[in-house]
């Protein structure tokens, strides 16, 4: 099922973008290949599309909003503004999870399925923040001295 498809790129790039965005933060985000065309998109399926592609554009601000939270020197502040970057972002990604649900479940998804990918997507912040805090908390690397 192509939708269902959709519902669990979106989630993977999801949960990937924040991770990708920590190791990379100066350089452009790769956007991903165009689906093959198979049949033209239901007005349903593009108006979920372009809720998908705005999902993962705020996924991307909310890394970015976490990275800068969390690059602090002082430890309790970086929690601090880390917690409300989370709190910030969490209803938006529940809202979104329960929208994917409706509309994957209207198309036929089962509703196992679906309850996996909920959890998936409403877990991307705390993911996000804990992939985000470890890079922020790696020793830097050492550069390589010739011998």
């Amino acid at each position: 099922m192509r939708l269902l498809s959709s519902a669990a790129a979106v989630a993977v790039l999801a949960l990937t973008t924040p991770a990708f965005a920590a190791g990379q933060a100066a350089s452009p985000t790769p956007q991903a290949a165009p689906a093959p065309a198979q049949e033209a998109d239901s007005p349903e399926e593009a108006a979920f599309e372009a809720k998908a592609e705005a999902f993962q554009e705020r996924m991307e601000a909310m890394a970015t909003e976490m990275q800068a939270a969390a690059a602090q020197a002082d430890k309790a502040k970086a929690k601090s503004d880390l917690d409300a970057v989370q709190a910030k972002y969490q209803s938006e990604v529940d809202t979104f999870a329960e929208e994917v649900n409706t509309f994957a479940t209207a198309q036929g998804a089962p509703a196992e399925q679906m309850a996996m990918v909920m959890q998936q997507i409403k877990g991307i912040p705390l993911k996000a923040r804990t992939e985000i805090e470890a890079a922020a908390s790696a020793p830097a690397a050492a550069p390589a001295t010739p011998q």
